[in-house]
């Protein structure tokens, strides 16, 4: 429980999808770069959460996380995070490992940052050498030592290139060996005299033999023992690893001289893997480089390359690559030849996989688990994969890990009972989230992928229990409809609807060529399934084909599951308007829908109002305002829609009680705020009031009452002026303690909540939680129904610009 009665309930943010964009710490903890964000995650607790803690600090995309290396008796952790705003932050915690705090924040860099390791020097107490590369060409040594920082050295790259990966290391316990590459196809090793009153790194050697940029960098000691070889591996574009051992002594390592090719050539037609020694000499000492392997499987780029600590003494190495799979590799022990011991991820070669269900892209980057018994990578849609080794069976087991939207999270709605939240982004995805009710867990989880688009999506709204309405950058509006699939799942992971799924289709796909999902039945397991025709357009994607034993799992869906077999399918298609849809809103019965889109004229800036039966258009439109409206919402009895524009007016349409679809203008202030309105709420009042939100930094509370005609009449009773531009509002939908409950969100990303009276004659703001505040604007606003399984629960969802969906719980003692 958070201070005060604030708790944070759920967390979920997608990763950004860079090779040096996460680390895994000793102590279990990792640490990911999320949009502008890092976010925490304990992988192997149990039962499975989500983020645990979210870190903001940086203005742009966080594109490095690195822990300085630990040792057991460490009273603190350190992050050092890259982003693409130039500037390295130093994050410490002290107790408990994931209170993280920024001790330093530096700009030296004169472009984004692109990678950060770190080396601890053995036999001091807490201090670390830290190398960062970034696209200003340069690679930056710094010494952090009892908290202080100092640069030590700045490396312009020559011949240029821009650093994308660096790895630091030592030999014979006082010379440091950094390997640096990026946009070239060599590989740099600098060496440094760690006792010389100044460290300098110098460029000692350039590692040919790569075709393609190289993307990753990773050092380790082959054995544990004193004067090990160092061993490097260096992963490509080119489809291949590189492995070279640096050897101390002048004598060559014995494979380099019998000049052996540890390949022997037949894998590359007319071409010898380089068997050049490269000779170094630091401290006065010499040391050598030979190319000792190549690793050979991969079919497509490789993105990351990584050592397994030796936690059994046995040396491998997990590499991920754009083909969609991850390999662990290990040396024969009888030829010494690298070999893949196991292959994870998506192995199969099925043709037609589209990028929509994810299939494309590959992996970004994997981690080894502190104790290496598993690991986690990260793919194309910023979700997390994670994989377990089951010793008994000697297999990898995947294991429930986390996802989230990786773009702005441009809309959310609560099921009308408050069962599930959906939330729809510019990642041009819809996802469902509801609390996983095992009897140990209580945990949320992202349960369905109902929608996979090819336009950023902009608003959503929920049409009951088991049915959504979505718009997005196109003039449509698409209604999807709950399959048997999905409402089976949510009944056995959730406990809650699993009612009349006789009547649901049974589970939706998506044509390869196709922005439609459309109905389908599930195969059974035996079942074969034909080859994709290309020149159908029509066609299905094998790949997304619905096997019954896809979803009867008892553990949230893996990503591959989500991304693929718990879409839901299309119902109906609302068209009319002329531009990109804007806003929508359904009604609390689920019969009406009103939606408005982008515009610059009163012809297009109407509001169309579709009845949920024949799904036909009611005409004619509404109208009432000149540019794009921005929000629309029902009354909580639906006898109004509130509407709210950029032309600064709001405008209020009453129902026709002789004919119940309709609704006419009651009233409209063209000046309601000095600049755009940009959200709007009514409170769960019987007479009629709502709030407005405004670029003017007000929030506004207008008030009604009867004219002596009985007519209607809103006037504006209170306001609140706010730091900045009010984003969102929105009203809990019960009155407590004789008080109405306003949540506001500004574009600085502060989440406040308001105490309004009744009669909306007063509002005031209540005392601020430090949890409640984002680094980018709250785009909406949505509190839970409140009569949840008949005890009040006071639950907030707030969607990011920061591409972050968290849900806070409030306790009645703060309200």
């Amino acid at each position: 429980m958070g201070v005060d009665g604030v708790s944070v309930e759920y967390l979920s943010a997608g990763a950004n999808r860079q090779t040096s964009v996460a680390d895994w710490s000793r102590t279990g903890l990792l640490a990911y770069g999320a949009d502008v964000n890092i976010a925490l995650w304990c992988p192997a607790v149990h039962p499975p959460r989500g983020v645990e803690r979210i870190l903001s600090g940086h203005k742009e995309t966080v594109k490095a996380v690195v822990f300085l290396p630990e040792v057991a008796e460490d009273d603190c952790s350190y992050i050092v995070s890259g982003s693409d705003d130039k500037t390295l932050i130093f994050w410490k915690s002290t107790a408990n490992h994931h209170n993280f705090e920024a001790v330093h924040t530096i700009c030296e860099h004169t472009a984004p940052v692109n990678c950060v390791t770190a080396f601890r020097v053995p036999g001091e107490k807490a201090k670390w050498i830290v190398a960062t590369g970034a696209a200003d060409a340069t690679v930056k040594i710094w010494s952090f030592h009892n908290d202080q920082l100092e640069l030590l050295q700045s490396i312009k790259t020559s011949p240029k290139f821009f650093p994308l990966t660096l790895s630091l290391s030592i030999i014979d316990s006082d010379v440091l060996i950094l390997a640096a590459a990026g946009t070239r196809e060599t590989v740099q090793i600098l060496t440094a005299d760690l006792n010389a009153s100044s460290i300098n790194f110098l460029v000692q050697a350039t590692l040919a033999g790569h075709e393609g940029w190289v993307r990753s960098l990773n050092f380790t000691n082959e054995t544990e023992e004193a004067g090990s070889d160092l061993l490097l591996a260096s992963a490509s574009q080119d489809k291949y690893i590189r492995i070279w051992r640096i050897h101390q002594g002048k004598e060559l390592p014995a494979l380099a001289a019998s000049g052996s090719d540890p390949l022997s050539c037949a894998f590359l037609p007319g071409k010898s893997p380089s068997n050049k020694a490269h000779r170094l000499q630091t401290a006065g000492k010499d040391f050598s480089v030979t190319f000792e392997a190549l690793l050979l499987g991969h079919e497509d780029w490789i993105y990351s390359a990584k050592w397994k600590s030796h936690t059994d003494g046995k040396l491998q190495l997990l590499s991920t690559s754009a083909d969609n799979s991850l390999s662990i590799w290990e040396a024969d022990p009888a030829s010494g030849i690298w070999v893949s011991m196991a292959r994870l991820g998506e192995i199969s070669r099925e043709k037609g996989a589209t990028t929509a269900t994810g299939s494309t892209g590959g992996f970004w980057t994997g981690l080894w688990s502190p104790t290496g018994d598993s690991v986690a990578c990260l793919g194309r849609t910023g979700s997390w994969r994670r994989w377990e080794y089951d010793s008994s069976a000697d297999a990898w087991k995947p294991c429930v890990a986390i996802t989230g939207h990786t773009k702005a999270v441009t809309g959310i709605t609560w099921a009308k009972s408050g069962d599930y939240l959906l939330s729809t982004s510019s990642d041009q995805t819809s996802r469902l989230h509801t609390r996983w009710a095992a009897p140990d867990a209580g945990t949320w989880h992202e349960m369905s992928r109902p929608q996979i688009h090819g336009y950023d999506l902009n608003c959503i709204d929920s049409l009951g229990d088991s049915q959504f309405v979505s718009g997005a950058d196109e003039k449509l509006m698409r209604v999807f409809s709950e399959p048997k699939a999905v409402a089976t799942l949510l009944k056995k992971l959730a406990g809650f609807g699993g009612e009349n799924v006789e009547d649901m289709p049974d589970a939706a796909n998506m044509p390869v060529l196709g922005l439609s999902n459309k109905a389908i039945d599930t195969v059974e397991d035996d079942q074969e399934v034909l080859p994709v025709d290309d020149r159908d357009r029509e066609a299905m994607d094998p790949a997304s084909v619905v096997k019954k034993s896809y979803l009867e799992i008892d553990h949230p869906p893996f990503e591959e599951t989500l991304s693929r077999h718990t879409l839901w399918p299309e119902a109906e298609k609302l068209y009319g308007h002329g531009y990109e849809i804007s806003c929508l809103a359904a009604s609390h019965d689920g019969k009406l829908i009103a939606s408005a889109c982008k515009a610059s004229s009163t012809n297009h800036a109407v509001i169309r109002l579709f009845e949920t039966e024949k799904w036909t258009e009611i005409r004619p439109p509404l109208v009432a305002h000149s540019l794009t409206a921005t929000r629309l919402r029902f009354s909580g009895d639906d006898n109004y829609l509130l509407s709210v524009g950029r032309d600064r007016q709001w405008a209020v349409f009453a129902r026709n009680t002789n004919e119940a679809a309709k609704y006419q203008l009651l009233q409209s202030n063209p000046k309601g705020h000095s600049r755009m309105i940009l959200d709007a709420a009514w409170a769960p009042t019987e007479s009629p009031l709502f709030a407005t939100a405004g670029r003017d930094k007000q929030v506004r509370i207008w008030a009604s009452q009867k004219t002596e005609a009985g007519k209607l009449q809103f006037t504006q009773t209170a306001a609140m002026p706010c730091a900045g531009s009010v984003t969102s509002v929105d009203f809990l939908p019960s009155v407590v303690k004789g008080k109405l409950v306003l949540a506001v969100g500004t574009e600085a990303g502060r989440v406040s909540i308001c105490s309004v009276n009744e009669d909306g004659s007063a509002i005031t703001e209540l005392p601020s939680e430090s949890e409640l505040s984002l680094p980018k604007a709250v785009l909406q606003l949505a509190w839970r129904p409140v009569s949840h399984n008949g005890k009040p629960d006071y639950t907030l969802a707030v969607a990011g610009e920061d591409s972050s969906l968290r849900l806070f719980s409030f306790n009645e003692s703060y309200l």
